[in-house]
């Protein structure tokens, strides 16, 4: 190939890569924005996707069974990301992940395959195997991708309980002092969040106040709260609460009787844990530690014995 043919082939390529960049941008400018100015900031891979990730939630929303999209919207409330995530949202995240950790495998395992074990087999003809390895590596990235997002979100699930269940005896101490002393509900529930610590019933209470000044009733707005959290704890004491304000009772000692026995409940879980943490030590014990000690311990006599000519 000349020169001039060389330069034709490169000025055509970078022609069609100016077009490609242009028909690109056009088309992401189509593309609807989402409205966020009420919606919390979406986790780190949905911003990074931008716009091609917001192209296949819409995607995802129109084929997405509703059915599916509201226990995924569920599971995305008990985790805390409703407010900045919907059910095609979460879906397409994990289209993307998956289809990433694809590409990935099936890179690692071409590259492998050209540079050792798989060498031999294309070397003799046999090149369908290295295929073969490559789809499987594929196959198993895809199938990674797909299960570790829903991991994350048992994760952060798990989280925000056990957050909750920390912080729950504290906002009721508070919440019970503040009561006592003279306060409404609505007030003591403001001093709570005022002074409780960062976390998400905290934001949970906020969003509580939020509602109750928007016109939400007070007794929608704590239903809605455990709805969202899901927990036992905290719907028995919302339970309790409006149902004393239904009959007229004190508020005092029902919620005094609720941190009671929520710090109960915490004292049984931290028993519950150390009595499991015994059973979680037999198989370190028996497989690392224990082997260890036996030959720390029978290393000198069977030295002393090979000195001493008995195991020649």
């Amino acid at each position: 190939m000349s020169d001039l043919e060389l330069l034709s082939v490169l000025a055509c390529c970078g022609l069609a890569a100016m077009l490609a960049w242009a028909a690109l941008r056009h088309w992401l400018k189509q593309l609807p924005v989402t409205d966020r100015r009420y919606r919390s900031q979406a986790p780190a891979l949905w911003r990074f996707g931008g716009p091609l990730m917001r192209w296949l939630s819409r995607v995802v929303a129109s084929v997405l069974p509703r059915g599916v999209g509201l226990r995924l919207g569920q599971q995305l409330q008990r985790a805390g990301l409703d407010a900045a995530l919907t059910g095609a949202d979460f879906v397409a995240g994990r289209l993307m992940v998956a289809a990433g950790l694809a590409c990935a495998a099936a890179t690692l395992a071409a590259g492998v395959g050209k540079m050792g074990w798989a060498s031999q087999s294309a070397a003799s003809g046999n090149v369908d195997s290295t295929n073969d390895w490559v789809w499987l590596a594929m196959a198993c990235g895809a199938l990674l991708g797909w299960l570790l997002p829903l991991s994350w979100l048992r994760e952060q699930r798990a989280a925000r309980v056990k957050s909750v269940g920390r912080a729950l005896p504290f906002y009721l101490d508070v919440i019970t002092l503040s009561v006592e002393s003279g306060a409404n509900l609505t007030g003591a529930l403001q001093y709570a969040v005022a002074k409780g610590p960062m976390g998400p019933l905290r934001e949970e209470m906020e969003r509580v106040l939020t509602e109750v000044r928007a016109g939400r009733t007070r007794a929608e707005a704590l239903r809605a709260m455990a709805h969202r959290l899901d927990l036992p704890a905290v719907s028995n004491w919302v339970a309790a609460l409006v149902g004393a304000e239904k009959q007229g009772s004190s508020l005092g000692p029902i919620l005094r009787a609720q941190a009671e026995q929520r710090r109960q409940e915490r004292f049984q879980l931290a028993e519950k844990l150390a009595m499991k943490a015994p059973v979680k030590m037999l198989f370190p014990l028996l497989i690392f530690i224990f082997p260890c000690t036996f030959v720390l311990l029978l290393f000198p006599v069977a030295v002393r014995l090979l000195q001493e000519g008995v195991l020649k």
